[in-house]
């Protein structure tokens, strides 16, 4: 099993958009990409996260390839963003 973590800086008054963001494609998210397991939003002052669990180290580093990823949420949150997401990929041991 691996994770992707996803850091996002969203100040206040945009973070019920980018929940929207990650709502919208949560489901697709889960039945469209191989070897997605689980997908939660996780709210901190300081910032937003996004952990998505995957079979392998190699479907989270497809996911980042994938025009999902990339068409539509990295479309979808860049005007909402104070910073440059951190992207991280953690395998479970």
């Amino acid at each position: 099993m691996a994770y992707l973590e996803v850091t996002l800086k969203v100040l206040n008054e945009n973070r019920s958009a980018a929940a929207e963001i990650y709502t919208k494609y949560k489901e697709p998210f889960l039945k469209q990409i191989k070897g997605a397991q689980t997908k939660d939003l996780l709210i901190r002052d300081e910032d937003v996260q996004v952990l998505h669990g995957f079979a392998s180290v190699d479907d989270a580093n497809a996911y980042l390839k994938s025009d999902l990823f990339n068409q539509d949420v990295v479309v979808g949150l860049a005007p909402l963003l104070a910073a440059e997401p951190e992207i991280r990929i953690y395998n479970v041991a």
